[in-house]
């Protein structure tokens, strides 16, 4: 997914990123400059989709809030996002994050946490992406790729294409 290599190029400890998926052809028949800009030349297939970085999303409201408000045109075909995640190892019983006080640093100080990067996209034809990248195994070949890695997160996208 060339959403997924672009990420990595901007690095880590990166803010979580929305991004309209649009079909280039029709971007390009509204915006033809775009083409030098996208470094297209010819036509455009019609699977093309070309990804519009969104307007920050709001670090003071949960994501799930955020997603649930969000709707989108129908010049739009789909939806990504790109979010980094602290992953620790264990279960309910053997983790016991404390009450009060910073969850973050504690999880960071667990033995086994990871810090990883999600890439999770949809289609308004529920077709599903997901891409995972781990920091410490930060490398191109080391790239988790699938249709559904992340269900919850994929989910969440799509329901930003159904009508109230």
């Amino acid at each position: 997914m060339s959403l997924e290599r672009h990420a990595s190029e901007q690095g880590w400890d990166q803010p979580v990123r929305m991004y309209a998926l649009v079909p280039t052809a029709d971007l390009l028949e509204r915006e033809p400059h775009l083409a030098g800009v996208l470094g297209i030349r010819g036509d455009a297939s019609p699977e093309d989709l070309t990804p519009v970085e969104q307007e920050p999303l709001p670090a003071d409201v949960p994501l799930e809030e955020t997603l649930g408000r969000i709707m989108w045109p129908e010049a739009v075909a789909g939806c990504a996002l790109v979010m980094e995640r602290l992953v620790v190892k264990g279960s309910d019983e053997t983790l016991d994050p404390p009450d009060r006080g910073d969850t973050g640093a504690w999880a960071k100080d667990q033995p086994g946490s990871e810090e990883i990067r999600l890439v999770a996209g949809v289609l308004r034809d529920g077709t599903r992406y997901s891409a995972l990248r781990m920091r410490s195994y930060d490398a191109e070949d080391q790239v988790l790729n699938g249709e559904d890695l992340v269900p919850g997160l994929t989910s969440a996208l799509a329901l930003t294409f159904e009508e109230d």
